[in-house]
């Protein structure tokens, strides 16, 4: 499950654009989109490759973002 807030903040924070990313990851806007909001999962290379382009480079990061656990409320 894929933390859409902490996604989001990183993107924001890279200061790219949802379409550039989109494109440099061979997706459509809508897909990145579907993606991001956790309605799809990210593929591996996906992920590899949308760290590389937001600069995240720990795995603690990584893992927070696109793995994070559920918590019941």
């Amino acid at each position: 499950m894929t933390d859409t807030e902490l996604l989001k903040a990183r993107i924001q924070k890279s200061g790219y654009k949802i379409a550039f990313l989109a494109e440099q990851m061979e997706l459509s806007r809508q897909g990145l989109y579907h993606k991001i909001n956790d309605r799809h999962e990210f593929t591996a290379s996906e992920i590899e490759k949308l760290c590389d382009l937001l600069g995240v480079d720990s795995l603690e990061e990584r893992s927070r973002i696109f793995f994070a656990k559920e918590v019941d409320k």
